[in-house]
């Protein structure tokens, strides 16, 4: 039973309808949307506080895996594929049809709002009917979602129109906005999947399994202090994270949570082949003199960086091979050279296993590297091995899993024994990374220098025995890449998000002729603002950025962005697209916001002469370079006092929107 306002570590809100019911209404989840995007405080306390109090009200396992789902807005575990594929002319159309007005007018309201969720529910709320449909279902409605993903075909479309309309009729409140954006791919409430997973652990610790729902508020936790209650809670939240780092299906992970409860976890939820893993990555650092400091009297090796696409390759144990991209994505039907190969390269021993490896283009005629920009011109999806124009090899550099036992909590030293020892070298198909263990400082430079000739990106620096275990989803400090950069001095590139646009002058008018790009803090769940940049850019480049972000133009920015008045740019954007950026040093500066505190109590962190690199497809926006990344060094050694003269800036040719 759930009734009206609830309250929860001092948040209190009349989120639920104030009725009794078995399943959980969707208007229950419009309501913590609609709190999350309202709310502009702390994001990470926000959101788990808010979004625990509905999934407290979940009555089974079926109401709690549909309301997760929701709040993430996938129809399912990430390398399932599984996507709605309804477009916005699509959408308009259904919102036009369900309300009975004029198809013009909707596309001119979404372009002035600049949300089609907001103008379906203004139509929704403006529409009287002489019979109320049966209120909405949060159960209802993903599963209607869901079969409008699964389906496909010549009538496809319609069909999809139809559920859309039947949906849209039963709407109240915000719920069409919701509908409407999660049918349209984004939520735009900010809500990181870190925070759903806080909040469900939260939520189930409240509501221990075997108790009805919602239970009283702290049964779980009776008799502790907040302090312990809150260290306990946060205590069952990390095992969840760490259980859904090695097993990112929540189809597997909520039953057992509801059934054996949190701590039962690790008993059931284990690292499988043919689910893949959120890969490991390395922290940047400025030199070898830097690696030398970092891991002082630990061993280390340092391997090749191979300008290629991270492949994690699943052998299961019926012989068939799955291939997952660093998003998880399913690229088997990407690589069927890879799959064709892969078992004439492993020894009979293996039955199963998990590979961490980097898929790179490769010149068969002259034996060389090709670049990345060579490898992206394959086909994504449904490769015919007679079409393949740009071969592969494969370059493997971890084992994470054999024959039924994981290996992630092994040292490097040792699964790369096991690597060796399972698999045998093919030259340019299956290849060991090319790698030295040493300490000595020229040995290594000469090693960053000879792969920047084999055409590499640089180096990475890793232990080997001492805290060597492969850390799931994190980018830890046991990895360090060292790249080519580093030999100019110019330091490493970063993963930026674009949440702005300055219109252009000139020979730039029509286009827009610089961005302002920010930085993903984790910890608050926001993305900062680090620098202007108007460099880079090919003309083509700048129409392809005009055609695409023009789609995602915002009439305000989100309450997530953390951006000075200064720098406000002509247009906000929804952040959703990466680019990779070089820059030419850091500096202190008190109008962008990336890493503040960390460096300067008043001041964050800004780029100097940043350039335009190319669009990082395989990057989400939660996934740009941190704050705590943008400063290199850290704290103690960040830049000094260098304030960015944005005038001059600003006056340089390149600058010159």
């Amino acid at each position: 039973m759930c009734t009206g306002n609830k309250s929860l570590n001092g948040v209190v809100f009349n989120v639920l309808p104030n009725f009794l019911f078995h399943r959980v209404p969707y208007l229950a989840v419009a309501r913590t949307f609609e709190k999350i995007e309202e709310d502009s405080g702390s994001a990470l306390y926000r959101d788990c506080s808010v979004l625990s109090v509905c999934l407290s009200c979940c009555s089974c396992s079926e109401d709690l895996l549909c309301c997760v789902y929701l709040c993430l807005n996938q129809l399912g575990p990430a390398y399932m594929g599984l996507e709605l594929g309804v477009g916005e002319t699509v959408l308009m159309k259904a919102v036009a049809q369900a309300t009975g007005r004029q198809l013009d007018k909707i596309k001119a309201e979404a372009a002035e709002k600049g949300d089609l969720g907001l103008v379906a529910e203004s139509s929704r709320n403006n529409q009287r009917m002489m019979f109320q449909p049966a209120n909405l279902i949060a159960g209802g409605v993903f599963n209607k979602l869901k079969d409008i993903g699964n389906m496909s075909g010549n009538s496809a479309m319609n069909k999809k129109i139809d559920i859309i309309k039947g949906l849209f009729v039963a709407c109240r409140f915000s719920e069409a906005r919701y509908i409407v954006r999660s049918l349209a791919g984004k939520l735009r409430i900010g809500l990181a999947e870190q925070s759903v997973l806080s909040a469900l652990s939260q939520a189930v610790c409240l509501s221990p399994p075997g108790q009805d729902f919602p239970p009283a508020v702290i049964d779980a936790g009776k008799g502790m202090s907040a302090e312990k209650q809150k260290a306990w809670i946060e205590e069952k939240s990390l095992l969840l994270k760490q259980t859904y780092c090695e097993m990112p299906n929540y189809d597997v992970i909520i039953p057992v949570i509801l059934k054996e409860g949190i701590d039962e976890l690790p008993k059931h939820c284990k690292l499988t082949p043919g689910v893949p893993l959120r890969p490991m990555l390395a922290h940047p650092t400025k030199g070898v003199g830097e690696v030398m400091k970092r891991f002082d009297e630990a061993a280390f090796t340092c391997e090749y960086k191979y300008d290629g696409e991270r492949a994690q390759i699943h052998i299961l144990e019926n012989g068939e091979v799955r291939i997952f991209s660093r998003n998880q994505e399913d690229n088997t039907t990407k690589y069927p050279d890879i799959i064709s190969r892969i078992h004439t390269v492993k020894n009979e021993s293996v039955i199963s296993c998990v590979l961490d490896t980097e898929a790179v283009a490769w010149d068969r005629e002259k034996k060389q590297i090709q670049p990345f920009q060579v490898l992206i011109t394959r086909k994504r999806k449904d490769v015919a091995a007679a079409d393949i124009k740009v071969q592969v090899c494969v370059y493997a550099f971890d084992l994470l899993y054999l024959n039924g036992e994981s290996l992630v909590k092994q040292p490097l030293s040792c699964r790369r024994a096991l690597l060796k020892k399972s698999f045998q070298e093919k030259e340019g198909e299956f290849v060991f990374a090319r790698a030295i263990d040493s300490d000595n400082t020229d040995a290594i430079a000469e090693f960053l220098e000879q792969s920047v000739r084999d055409s590499c990106e640089g180096l990475m620096v890793k232990t080997l025995e001492k805290d060597a275990t492969y850390e799931i989803a994190k980018r830890s400090h046991n990895w360090l890449k060292l790249k080519k950069d580093y030999l100019d001095g110019v330091g490493d590139t970063m993963d930026l998000c674009v949440i702005g646009a300055y219109l252009g002058k000139g020979k730039r008018a029509g286009t827009y002729g610089g961005f302002l790009l920010a930085c993903y803090d984790e910890d608050n769940e926001e993305f900062q603002s680090v620098c202007k940049i108007g460099t880079g850019f090919k003309d083509e480049d700048l129409e392809q950025h005009y055609k695409f972000l023009k789609e995602h133009i915002l009439p305000k920015p989100r309450p997530y962005y953390r951006v000075d008045q200064s720098t406000e740019p002509d247009l906000w954007l929804d952040a959703v697209q990466v680019w990779e950026v070089k820059c030419a040093d850091l500096s202190l500066s008190p109008i962008y916001k990336a890493g503040m505190g960390l460096c300067d109590p008043e001041k964050g962190i800004s780029l100097r002469f940043p350039r335009f690199l190319r669009i990082r497809d395989d990057k989400k926006p939660e996934e740009a370079t941190s704050g705590g990344q943008v400063p290199p060094l850290g704290p103690s050694e960040c830049p000094r006092s260098r304030p960015l003269d944005l005038l001059n800036v600003q006056g340089s040719a390149p600058w010159t929107f």
